[in-house]
């Protein structure tokens, strides 16, 4: 039997994804496939701090493909004016890139590509910085002999290792928060996929979890707290007034 999750607290985490300074949402990763929403970022995090959120998950999705991280003034001013914390990442490319966004407020930076192409790097950062500042995301998808493989750049490119075998990796290297999306659910409204989190929770029973990807409504916050998720990531449902975001904290 999977041992409970390790955090008793299930987390809410709306996400507001940013591309060209304008809040969007991308289907399955793919950047030719983008809808665009009226908030501005700065006055959608607010919104969802009215609504009693604690944490924010904001991506600089410019960033996540050509690197150099472009969100520092928005970051201050909604550390500043909201007081949410804040995972963020999208572009983190090197340790002076960590040590930045640190710097500026983040409370978690969002490792991707570069946990993909260079785990030894950021094994070395966790016992660096803390597990507990630092968000490791394997967003994946799988392959048709039933592996999954992490994505980078983006979503743009496949990694070579498996996330069975970089999952295993980074638990021996002490990570706490792993943050994982099915690629080919996400922004598709299809529900997340519960049997990739049970997968997960078996590789990694002792990690903290957080489900991101086709959430549709409440049951799938339900869900994913159920099958041992220790947050979830709530993007297009929120967006588009799928849920109320004040319900899903309530779960």
């Amino acid at each position: 039997m999977i041992p409970p999750p390790p955090c008793a607290t299930f987390q809410v985490y709306p996400a507001i994804d940013v591309r060209a300074g304008r809040v969007v949402r991308l289907a399955q990763g793919d950047y030719a496939r983008e809808t665009r929403y009226d908030d501005d970022p700065l006055a959608l995090a607010t919104r969802y701090a009215a609504a009693g959120a604690r944490w924010l998950h904001l991506v600089d999705l410019d960033a996540a493909r050509a690197g150099g991280y472009t969100l520092q003034a928005l970051l201050t001013r909604i550390k500043g004016d909201t007081g949410l914390s804040v995972q963020t990442g999208g572009g983190v490319r090197s340790e002076t890139d960590v040590e930045r966004l640190l710097e500026l407020g983040a409370d978690r930076v969002v490792i991707g590509s570069l946990s993909v192409s260079a785990p030894a790097r950021i094994a070395a950062w966790i016992g660096r910085y803390g597990s507990a500042n630092l968000t490791i995301a394997l967003d994946a998808r799988c392959a048709p002999d039933g592996r999954w493989f992490p994505a980078t750049h983006g979503w743009t490119r496949q990694g070579r290792r498996t996330l069975s075998t970089l999952v295993r990796f980074y638990t021996r290297s002490g990570l706490q928060h792993l943050l994982c999306t099915d690629i080919a659910r996400d922004g598709m409204l299809s529900g997340p996929n519960l049997q990739l989190y049970a997968l997960l929770r078996q590789w990694a029973p002792q990690i903290e979890l957080q489900a991101s990807g086709g959430v549709r409504g409440i049951e799938d916050v339900r869900g994913a707290r159920e099958a041992g998720c220790s947050g979830i990531v709530l993007g297009k449902a929120l967006l588009e007034g799928r849920m109320d975001l004040s319900q899903a904290l309530s779960c």
